[in-house]
C-alpha cells in the first residue's frame, strides 16, 4: 500500500528561534521528508528559515511563504506559523526562478525543468499520472499566467496547483511590500518555487469556492493597454454596468462590497473558474487580478454560504476526488479570509476545517490550478493512502 502522511504543527511565538523550536517539539519526533512553512508575515522570515534549517535534518526539504494568515484545521490564525511534515511515498525536486518581475516566462521555464532534473527526468518525460507540481510565487508581482506559460511550455499535461505569498499589506496599495518564499536554505523575494512530487500514492489537486452562477452574463467590450483593467462591460463604463448588476451606486461599490457579494468567472465545460474584478478606479474602469481579452463573455456568481459550501465539499466531493485523504496542503484565497472574518463566520469556517484531513495552509495572494490563474478560491494539493 502506497501512502503520504501529513503531520502539522503550530505556534504563535513571534520569536523565530522560539517558533521553530516549538514548530519541531509539536511534531513529536516526525522526521519528514519535506516540510512546509507558512509563517505570519510580521514574523523575520530568513531567520526563521535558518533556525528551522539548523534544526531538520540535511535531507529534509524545506519550502514555504509568508502570508497574511497561517491555516490548519481550526480555521484561520492570526499570528504565528503553521508548520507540515510530509513523509511516505514520494520523491520530490524543488526549482526556484528569480526576477519574475521581468521575464517570468522564463523564470517559469528554469523552474520547473530544474524541479524536474532533480527527479532525474527531463520536462517532457513527466507522467501526468504520477507527477504533479505545487507552485508557490510572490504574489504581489501578478506574475502567475506569464511564468505559467513558461513552466506548462514543454509538457502542459502536468498538474500545477498553488497560491501567491502574501503580506498584511494588500498588493496595490501604492506600498511597496516584498512577500517572502522559503526554498531549501534560502528565502526569495521577485521570484517563484515549484515542487514537482513524484507520488506512487493517490493524490488531487482542488479547487473550490462559494460562488453560486446566476443567469446574468456580461462581455468585456474593452480593455485598457495593460489587459487588467476592464474600461467598457457590454458597452458601457464598466463601473456604469457593474452598478447595474449589483443595484449599488457607483460611488458605493467598494463601501457596501459589490464587488465581493456578486463576482464573476470563466466557464471551461461545466466547471467555473473565479476571474473576479477587483477594484473600481477613478477612471471609471474595474481593475481584475487577471489578464482579460476583449470579447470575453464572463458569468456572474453570487456569493453563497461560505461555512456551508466548504463543509459540503470537504464532506461530500473532496472523498470523490480522492478515497482516503490523509492531508491537504491548501492556499486559501486571501479576500476569502477577511470576507468571513467581515461576515463574522470564522467559527463557522473553523468547524467546517476541522472535517478536512490534516490541513496546512496559508492565506493566498491569489491562486492557480490547472493552468489557470483564479482568485477568490481554496486551491490545495491533497495526497492520501491506496487501498491496495
Amino acid at each position: 500500500m502506497a501512502q503520504i502522511d501529513l503531520a502539522s504543527a503550530r505556534t504563535h511565538e513571534t520569536d523565530p528561534a522560539k517558533a521553530a523550536e516549538e514548530l519541531l517539539q509539536n511534531l513529536s519526533g516526525k522526521t519528514p521528508k519535506l516540510a512546509v512553512i507558512f509563517a505570519h508575515s510580521s514574523i523575520d522570515q530568513r531567520a526563521l528559515n535558518a533556525a528551522l534549517r539548523e534544526r531538520l535534518p540535511k535531507a529534509t526539504r524545506l519550502i514555504g511563504a509568508s502570508t497574511l494568515t497561517p491555516l490548519d484545521n481550526s480555521g484561520y490564525q492570526p499570528t504565528g506559523a503553521m508548520l507540515g511534515a510530509m513523509t511516505g511515498d514520494f520523491e520530490v525536486g524543488v526549482g526556484v526562478g528569480r526576477q519574475i518581475s521581468g521575464d517570468a516566462a522564463s523564470a517559469g521555464a528554469k523552474a520547473f525543468t530544474d524541479a524536474a532534473q532533480q527527479l532525474g527526468v527531463k520536462p517532457a518525460d513527466l507522467d501526468p499520472r504520477r507527477h504533479v507540481g505545487l507552485v508557490i510565487d510572490d504574489g504581489y508581482k501578478l506574475k502567475k499566467e506569464e511564468f505559467l506559460v513558461g513552466m506548462l511550455d514543454v509538457n502542459p499535461s502536468i498538474t500545477l496547483v498553488g497560491g501567491g505569498a502574501s503580506n498584511t499589506t494588500p498588493p496595490g496599495m501604492g506600498v511597496e511590500v516584498h512577500p517572502e518564499l522559503h526554498v531549501d536554505g534560502e528565502v526569495v523575494t521577485d521570484a517563484v518555487a515549484v515542487t514537482l512530487f513524484r507520488m506512487d500514492a493517490p493524490w488531487a489537486a482542488i479547487r473550490h469556492h462559494a460562488y453560486v452562477p446566476t443567469n446574468e452574463r456580461v462581455v468585456i467590450t474593452k480593455v485598457d493597454p495593460s489587459a487588467k483593467c476592464a474600461v467598457e462591460l457590454d458597452g458601457k463604463r464598466a463601473v456604469d454596468r457593474w452598478s447595474e448588476l449589483a443595484g449599488v451606486p457607483v460611488d458605493e461599490l467598494e463601501s457596501k462590497a459589490a464587488l465581493v457579494t456578486m463576482s464573476t468567472a470563466i466557464k471551461v465545460g461545466r466547471e467555473y473558474f473565479m476571474r473576479s474584478p477587483w477594484k473600481p478606479l477613478p477612471d471609471g474602469s474595474i481593475m481584475f487580478a487577471n489578464m482579460l481579452t476583449e470579447n470575453t463573455e464572463l458569468h456572474v456568481m453570487k456569493l453563497g454560504d461560505m461555512p456551508e459550501m466548504l463543509d459540503h465539499f470537504l464532506v461530500d466531493e473532496l472523498p470523490l476526488k480522492l478515497q482516503t485523504p490523509t492531508g491537504l496542503i491548501a492556499f486559501e484565497c486571501g479576500m476569502r479570509g477577511l470576507v468571513s472574518h467581515m461576515m463574522g463566520l470564522n467559527a463557522r469556517m473553523g468547524a467546517a476545517f476541522k472535517k478536512a484531513p490534516t490541513v496546512v495552509g496559508m492565506a493566498a495572494c491569489f491562486e492557480l490550478c490547472n493552468g489557470f490563474q483564479i482568485n477568490s478560491t481554496m486551491t490545495g494539493l491533497a495526497f492520501g493512502a491506496s487501498r491496495t
